[in-house]
């Protein structure tokens, strides 16, 4: 039977929930404070790899973060005035950096990504935008036998739950990506992956067919949420107030904002992430390349070549430090010394993370017409149209294709 659904939120999973909603029938409105695909979804890596089941906290990592912190160039940095707010996050982290738990999370992860280039393959044929969807291998690269060891763990952690690896050596490094700095021992090639040619470009796609499809995007932001018999009634916004009858959360960082006001707190955090992306770079990236150590992906885009990473933790509404963004760059004339940088733009984003890695996907567990759908950290894009189809599903009545126990609100 087709719903009157609300959505709040306009990034890449927002806008894929609303797009497979609409599909099914429902009378879909996203309300959202920015353009579909201007937050977070503007400007990621664009990696979409059914092999990121590894979760941020791993066994070891404290024992890292003071090397990452005084490290220049290090993937992590944490402004200190921000730190008292931080810690019970960063605690939560550390606490779920345990094997069991990590085998856990690498589970939940895997089945919910394991289908995400099938997923947009499927929703850019409807919205006209295939070519954005690509197929392809990427590589990681290692300037260390000690570097590569130390990833192992995670290594195992994917082949054990089907991720095909290739490892290679030097040679093979520079015959598949020939301008890559001969500085990389060894390597590991992940066939069956992809990537997104323009994140920004497929979220305003997607929202332009939904729109054409018969769903309405209105620019507001949720001030309030009004609460009746058994569930939220109404949205109260800076353009007055909207009746609900069934409302689903895709709202990135600002998610936790709105669970707080349904009676669901949740510990996310806005896990700043920054990118440069070189217009002309005069390079030849036929595949996405990770560098482990730096924590950094280089992508082959449509607007030219992209470099993003970083873990800032500075909180939603603190300025972009470029500083962050100046490491990228200096990374990107290691990877890749050929590369012009006379045309490149910058960019700081927030990512929605949980401590556990895991997002929260479900209805509330108390408000009978609420459902969430964020907190997909590192893997916003990857996630965004896999969770949409289980959001369509529950609200259909449909029993989704995988378990969604693990990503409960309520289990922390």
């Amino acid at each position: 039977m087709a719903k009157k659904v609300t959505l709040v939120g306009a990034g890449i999973v927002g806008i894929s929930t609303a797009a497979y909603l609409r599909r099914d029938g429902h009378d879909v409105t996203v309300v959202t404070m920015h353009d579909p695909g201007e937050y977070c979804s503007f400007g990621n890596a664009g990696m979409l790899n059914p092999s990121g089941c590894v979760p941020q906290a791993m066994p070891g990592v404290l024992a890292k973060v003071p090397g990452y912190l005084t490290d220049p160039l290090g993937p992590l940095t944490v402004r200190w005035s921000y730190l008292p707010r931080a810690l019970p996050w960063l605690l939560r982290f550390v606490a779920n950096a345990n094997e069991e738990q990590v085998a856990r999370s690498a589970d939940a992860l895997r089945a919910l990504i394991k289908p995400t280039q099938e997923r947009y393959e499927e929703l850019a044929k409807h919205a006209g935008c295939s070519d954005l969807i690509r197929r392809s291998p990427y590589l990681v690269a290692y300037e260390s036998e000690a570097s590569y060891r130390g990833d192992a763990r995670a290594w195992k952690l994917r082949r054990e739950r089907g991720v095909i690896t290739e490892e290679i050596d030097a040679a093979a490094i520079r015959k598949l990506v020939p301008q890559l700095a001969p500085i990389y021992v060894r390597g590991v090639l992940v066939p069956g992956q992809g990537y997104v040619a323009n994140p920004e470009r497929l979220t305003k796609a997607l929202a332009a067919q939904f729109q054409k499809d018969g769903g309405a995007i209105l620019r507001r932001k949720v001030l309030d949420i009004e609460m009746g018999e058994g569930g939220a009634s109404a949205l109260v916004t800076d353009a007055g107030r909207m009746p609900v009858e069934t409302l689903v959360i895709c709202g990135g960082v600002h998610s936790g904002e709105l669970t707080a006001r349904l009676a669901e707190s949740v510990p996310i955090e806005a896990e700043r992430g920054y990118h440069v992306t070189y217009s002309d770079p005069r390079l030849e990236v036929p595949m996405p390349v990770h560098v482990s150590d730096a924590k950094v992906f280089v992508t082959p885009m449509e607007m030219g070549v992209r470099i993003a990473g970083q873990a800032e933790f500075a909180g939603i509404y603190a300025d972009p430090n470029y500083e962050r963004a100046e490491v990228l760059e200096r990374h990107m004339q290691r990877m890749f010394p050929g590369v012009h940088s006379a045309d490149k733009t910058r960019w700081m984003g927030r990512r929605p993370s949980m401590p556990d890695s895991l997002p929260v996907i479900g209805p509330s567990v108390k408000q009978r017409n609420v459902y969430y759908a964020f907190g997909h950290g590192h893997l916003g894009l990857c996630g965004g149209a896999p969770t949409g189809r289980i959001i369509a599903d529950l609200i259909a009545g449909r029993k989704p294709a995988i378990d969604i126990a693990p990503y409960r609100v309520d289990r922390f």
